[in-house]
């Protein structure tokens, strides 16, 4: 098995187009935990070019929302939620310089190609490990839109967040160029 390849954050572009689809990668630094609700308002506020609740330069947004925190830990259980529901504004947050996106599944043409044009990388994390990912949140705390409750902004630091290169800067897709090996 591949030795995970440690990264931090913030991420700039001579990180991302080292990383290769299929990579195996322990995330330290601060991210971003935003879902669709956060992205919409982000979004709007790009739209009518106002100033955003983050700066998005060389930063991870972790898709999403983390369950109540227990006593004694940093953070609920979090785990990702589904990518293709940020689709529609993940270009224009990857043109404010967004450098990496963690989620679960597919993500659309449109984003795959502005991934390519941004230099910008797309990382899977397991679905269904929440209470196990959680466990690489250090500090959390909400930054923006408190009112989303679990969809809010939230910046966590983490250490050894696990994730896999799933799209990299040149639009390898592990979605496509995987299945095919196991379908014979």
């Amino acid at each position: 098995m591949k030795e995970a390849i440690k990264i931090t954050t913030p991420l700039d572009e001579r990180k991302v187009i080292q990383l290769k689809a299929g990579d195996l990668v322990k995330i330290t630094g601060y991210i971003y935990a935003a879902r669709d609700a956060a992205h919409r308002r982000i979004f709007e506020l790009i739209k009518k070019d106002q100033k955003l609740p983050i700066d998005l330069k060389g930063q991870i947004i972790f898709y999403a929302g983390p369950t109540p925190t227990k006593p004694g830990y940093s953070c609920g259980s979090v785990g990702p939620t589904t990518s293709y529901r940020m689709d529609s504004y993940t270009p224009s947050l990857l043109e404010k310089g967004l450098k990496g996106m963690i989620g679960k599944g597919f993500c659309s043409k449109e984003v795959i190609d502005s991934i390519k044009k941004n230099k910008a990388v797309y990382f899977a994390a397991v679905g269904g490990a929440a209470a196990l990912i959680a466990r690489s949140v250090k500090r959390s705390e909400v930054i923006a839109y408190k009112d989303l409750g679990a969809a809010a902004i939230y910046k966590f630091y983490v250490e050894d967040f696990p994730a896999i290169v799933c799209i990299d800067a040149k639009g390898k897709n592990l979605y496509e160029s995987e299945p095919p090996k196991y379908m014979k």
